[in-house]
């Protein structure tokens, strides 16, 4: 049974941009750029003004992509799942409540990562990253860290700080909801017959 809460689904230029802008970044920095180098650097700068655009456009973009329209709801969550359990399909302006859900964990990861990144390497153009441009200054500040607390491994070698630690682990979640999400959205493409993906491209609406 199909309801007709909603007609269609709405993505927007903006959140189609930031969407696989996001994926592209975090692509980047997992695969192709070395971890705490330059590049790594510049790349989490870029995800972190691409996701504070796509948070702004939380407030004032088009009502699809306002965070009123999916709001981080367990109780509605759970009301989807009895619909997926049920066979019941609706429609959606929006993500489905469980897709929410999805949305606001990867976005809370995404800015842990920033946040401690950030912490490590600095602002851009605050003249505290190697100017080699090898090397960020979490290298520098695990290294002092670790000197003050006395902390070393065997054969000179040093400990992580906490700050990278935390930095790793929410990568590695990162990793792990990703694969969720490109789980749901199969599922959703292949339980609602909706083309999911397609939606998010350019010129498909």
């Amino acid at each position: 049974m199909v309801s007709t809460q909603m007609k269609s689904r709405r993505w927007d230029p903006v959140v189609k941009l930031t969407h696989w802008s996001i994926v592209l970044a975090v692509l980047a920095n997992a695969i192709v750029t070395e971890e705490g180098s330059a590049a790594h650097v510049w790349v989490g700068y870029a995800l972190a003004a691409i996701l504070a655009l796509r948070l702004l456009w939380g407030f004032v973009g088009p009502a699809e992509a306002r965070f009123s329209a999916f709001p981080p709801s367990p109780r509605r969550a759970l009301a989807h799942i009895r619909e997926i359990r049920a066979g019941t399909v609706s429609e959606h302006a929006s993500h489905n409540p469980l897709g929410a859900l999805m949305v606001y964990a990867i976005w809370s990861c995404l800015l842990v990562i920033i946040a401690t990144g950030i912490a490590m390497a600095g602002l851009p153009g605050s003249g505290e990253r190697h100017e080699e441009g090898a090397r960020t200054v979490s290298a520098q500040t695990v290294e002092a860290d670790e000197e003050e607390a006395g902390e070393h491994r065997e054969g000179g070698e040093h400990e992580e700080g906490p700050l990278t630690e935390v930095h790793e682990v929410a990568a590695n979640l990162l990793y792990v909801l990703i694969l969720l999400h490109i789980a749901g959205v199969i599922f959703e493409t292949r339980r609602s017959g909706r083309q999911v993906v397609l939606a998010m491209l350019p010129g498909h609406r």
